[in-house]
């Protein structure tokens, strides 16, 4: 936290220190006519506007970094959201009584320019419902992995050749863990290490996985074993290898899926404690791989021969 004070500092006043010029150089172009009296209220109603937007930003930030260590991330990001979402209201309503809108005249020209504005801002109004309602939903918070599968952002998957071997579908999502939750975006940092900024009409309605709120997660395995191996042998002799991992919280299940004229294929469907599969999967093969030598020496050495 020391070390972020210093630019939490500096921010605030250098936006001081503009602002106060904004002020002063309005006051000056009114106070000797340079720009026409009716001019002054929407002068200082832009000072306004500007000013309440850099101290909401810089007050969001600051409440976000500060309660991180206390409360969490995901839920100092949550209260952050509030606070940069109430300082815009108060700044508009503050725009609106420096312009002096009354009341009638903002409900009489409300009509209109709703329609008007309500067609021409309706992907950022879009947005910030959308993030409304992420933050008071909680499908997932900051710091979740998650993979988001939606119909604006569709993924052209590798068409193979076919083959027993590649029967396995693809998810058309997008995986990452979440930074942050802004008004507009929410930001993700994806597998390759590069942020993505989706907007949240976007993530109100796709397919969410949370990955980091299950516990454990099946990982499925194929392995092709040659058909003068015992394919009981080879299937107990896999479950008591896979069994022996760690990262393993229950009993595989094993069964074969397909066949050649020289090969069989195995499917180690494991439980494992894991949020990626990679890792899971490249234990998973190793065990495999002894089970299978295992199970090739014994044949061999009850058949007198050499493995």
């Amino acid at each position: 936290m020391a070390l972020r004070r210093p630019s939490y500092v500096g921010s605030l006043l250098t936006s001081a220190i503009v602002i106060a010029l904004a002020v002063l150089v309005t006051y000056f172009l009114v106070e000797y006519k340079l720009i026409p009296g009716t001019y002054e209220k929407y002068l200082y109603g832009v000072v306004w506007l500007v000013a309440g937007v850099l101290v909401t930003h810089i007050v969001s930030s600051r409440i976000r970094a500060s309660l991180a260590p206390t409360i969490g991330a995901a839920n100092a990001s949550s209260v952050a959201f509030v606070a940069r979402l109430v300082g815009y209201i108060i700044v508009i309503i503050g725009f609106l009584a420096i312009v002096r809108v009354s009341v009638a005249e903002a409900l009489a020209a409300g009509g209109f320019t709703g329609l008007v504005l309500g067609l021409a801002s309706q992907f950022v109004l879009s947005n910030i419902i959308g993030g409304i309602t992420i933050i008071v939903t909680k499908p997932y918070r900051v710091g979740d992995r998650i993979t988001f599968t939606t119909w604006q952002y569709g993924l052209l998957a590798p068409a193979y050749p076919p083959k027993f071997f590649s029967q396995d579908f693809l998810v058309p999502g997008h995986t990452g863990v979440v930074t942050e939750i802004t008004l507009m975006y929410t930001i993700i940092r994806t597998d390759d290490n590069v942020p993505m900024k989706v907007p949240n009409s976007v993530m109100a309605q796709a397919a969410i996985f949370v990955h980091s709120d299950a516990e454990y997660r099946v990982v499925r395995t194929k392995y092709e074993v040659p058909k003068d191996l015992d394919p009981d042998l080879v299937i107990k002799k896999v479950k008591e290898e896979v069994s022996k991992l760690d990262l393993v919280v229950r009993e595989p299940t094993v069964q074969i899926i397909d066949t050649s004229q020289t090969t069989y294929v195995i499917a180690v469907d494991a439980a494992c404690k894991t949020i990626k599969e990679e890792p899971a999967r490249s234990e998973v093969i190793k065990a495999v791989m002894r089970a299978v030598r295992a199970v090739r020496e014994a044949q061999a050495a009850k058949g007198g021969q050499q493995p």
